[in-house]
């Protein structure tokens, strides 16, 4: 990985980190989110990655009312200004319609979207582990993605990029069954609650991820009150490329493949393995 001024120098795959701070200010956040589009543009980028609930996020619990629909204003600005500026964009938004708790209350999905350089929605990623730990709740306002939906993995100018979200970071077999699917590096979107050993937790998951797996890792993280920013790319050998602090910030770093596939040269771990990731409800 380096971090270049000039343009892309294939095989190299420009990624635009946008640490935004999110609040309930939706016209705001969509503002934050265009800035960190525009940014991309300027830098060349092949993919922006702006974190989990960049649409809109109450660090007491995100819901229903700060949910709205793919078609709504949020996406739709991520997928005109991806058009425009000619990049991919990865971002976390929150969706209405999941399932009911068991009590029968609404609840929304935490979902992260995919978009190429055309303004096309790739894809949509719904969270699967809620982050029912360390003192949150997040299955009060949000229902789970479906465990067996298909892998989202975005090809970005030769890369795949795999995409999973925040708390799914700490469960292994998320990650591996990206690398299954064909994913060349892990999209991890997140608002890294703050708290005791959580940015140390958060960096340590991130490299951990990308050393197993052989793949590099890109974790988006919000920055602001509650939450620990601390953005980072991991190369696939586990070297620390790019690291933010806790304020916000636009970073961008150049991703090589025939690093990716020399590493994976040296270190076969996944042809050696033994075991196969398999879904439980």
């Amino acid at each position: 990985m380096s971090l270049r001024p000039g343009p892309p120098q294939r095989p190299a795959v420009r990624v635009t980190v946008g640490q935004l701070e999110v609040g309930t200010d939706r016209e705001a956040n969509r503002l934050a989110a265009r800035d960190a589009l525009r940014t991309a543009g300027r830098a060349r980028a092949d993919l922006v990655v702006l974190p989990e609930y960049a649409s809109a996020y109450d660090r007491r619990g995100v819901g229903l009312d700060l949910a709205e629909p793919l078609d709504g204003p949020f996406v739709t600005t991520l997928r005109e200004d991806a058009a425009r500026h000619g990049v991919a964009v990865v971002a976390g938004t929150t969706l209405p319609g999941g399932e009911p708790d068991a009590d029968g209350r609404a609840r929304a999905v935490n979902a992260v979207v995919a978009v190429d350089a055309s303004g096309g929605l790739v894809g949509v990623y719904r969270k699967v582990h809620l982050y029912d730990a360390f003192g949150h709740r997040e299955s009060q306002h949000l229902a789970p993605g479906p465990v067996d939906a298909p892998p989202l993995v975005l090809d970005v100018a030769g890369l795949r990029f795999g995409v999973l979200t925040c708390y799914d970071l700490r469960f292994p077999e998320s990650a591996r069954r990206l690398v299954d699917a064909g994913a060349d590096v892990l999209v991890v979107p997140a608002a890294w609650a703050a708290g005791e050993l959580k940015a140390m937790h958060w960096r340590a998951l991130a490299v951990a991820r990308a050393i197993e797996n052989t793949a590099a890792v890109v974790a988006v993280g919000q920055a602001g009150a509650g939450v620990v920013g601390r953005s980072l790319v991991v190369g696939p050998d586990g070297v620390v490329g790019l690291e933010a602090d806790d304020a916000p910030q636009v970073r961008t770093v150049d991703l090589d493949a025939d690093e990716l596939r020399s590493v994976r040269e040296q270190n076969p771990s996944l042809r050696n393995r033994r075991y196969a990731v398999v879904a439980r409800d």
